[in-house]
């Protein structure tokens, strides 16, 4: 449905985003070389929405009537920062109004689940903060890769789907529902985001987006591992589980950071570090970057998957970040190479 919904919808709304000029322009980092309209989010947003109010049982769509506020708001947000670019603070104060009404509804992390080899449960105010800090993060890694066509509707579908199965096949309609929906909306965007790209999500629909996924993590590591689930569905190490699913903005967030810090710059500053800009730097299309990445993801959340019942939470976790920053520096230093033989080659025809 939500599939079917988007790819009817899409055409009329992307007329009106050029009409209106709701348009992405073109700056020196920008990976496309034309004015596009940024509306997609809103056809996503529309697909979540419906398919929420018509597919989610009725004994149980009350519990995401809290989380459906939270779309709406981290929506608005979005949407008007692509009409009118609004400050840092007053994205980050929607956001964090968004994330408070589902933590304090109960979307939380209860505990470290392993992580420091800590298993105490949280007192409510840490773990409401805890929470809260981590849906932020996911919301603004997501955000962060939406920036070739074709990534962040692939990362999302994906993260969707492995979500979305594991809470149909343990009984969590709802939240199966809410993923399903998500990866269908997304899907349909996609028809009209690959290259060339007839629109892009923008804020509108990354915000969105990643605050489903937010959720959706925060209540898979919080059930993946209690003793209520058959020993099938059951993960030995949630948390790995989850970086596993979101490797892809949760790494290219935090080695974007740190390099901007490390080089004395802010760490909101936009620049072409990002992962995706890497490969395509080197020389990949959209389409071919969009596909390695998202294979990538598939392998690792497999890699994970196979060896959660043999190794300990942290050494699979270096097993995850390792292989990763391994590939992403390889990437780096063959775009360094890459970058020397060029200048040498312009100074000797000079010469």
């Amino acid at each position: 449905m939500p599939l079917t919904m988007v790819l009817t919808m899409a055409p009329s709304i992307i007329r009106i985003g050029v009409e209106k000029q709701i348009v992405s322009g073109v700056v020196d980092r920008s990976s496309h070389k034309e004015i596009t309209p940024c509306v997609g989010g809103i056809a996503i947003t529309l697909g979540i929405l419906f398919s929420i109010l018509v597919m989610t049982p009725s004994e149980v769509v009350g519990e995401l009537q809290y989380i459906t506020a939270a779309i709406l708001i981290v929506f608005m947000v979005g949407f008007m920062d692509d009409l009118k670019d609004l400050t840092a603070s007053y994205k980050a104060a929607g956001q964090i109004l968004a994330l408070s009404i589902v933590v304090i509804m109960g979307v939380r992390l209860e505990s470290f689940y392993g992580l420091f080899y800590q298993y105490w449960e949280f007192h409510k105010f840490f773990s409401i903060l805890l929470s809260g800090f981590t849906i932020l993060v996911i919301v603004n890694g997501f955000n962060l890769i939406d920036g070739i066509n074709g990534l962040a509707g692939t990362v999302g579908t994906i993260a969707c789907c492995s979500f979305g199965v594991w809470f149909y096949i343990t009984d969590n309609l709802a939240l199966s529902v809410l993923a399903m929906s998500t990866a269908g909306s997304l899907l349909g965007y996609m028809r009209y985001n690959m290259e060339p790209a007839k629109t892009f999500m923008g804020d509108s629909g990354s915000l969105v987006v990643g605050l489903v996924l937010g959720v959706l993590a925060v209540e898979f590591i919080d059930t993946a591992s209690t003793a209520e689930l058959t020993e099938k569905y059951r993960f030995t190490n949630p948390v790995a589980i989850c970086i596993a699913i979101l490797i892809v903005p949760l790494f290219d967030t935090f080695r974007v950071f740190s390099v901007r810090l490390l080089r004395g710059l802010s760490p909101m500053q936009a620049d072409r570090r990002h992962v995706h800009h890497l490969l395509v730097d080197a020389g990949l299309t959209h389409l071919e970057a969009t596909t390695a990445l998202g294979l990538y993801n598939l392998t690792i959340i497999s890699l994970a998957y196979y060896l959660d019942p043999l190794l300990d939470l942290h050494f699979l976790i270096l097993i995850i970040v390792g292989v990763t920053t391994s590939i992403s520096t390889a990437i780096y230093l063959k775009n360094k190479r890459n970058k020397r033989t060029r200048e040498t080659l312009a100074l000797n025809q000079k010469a």
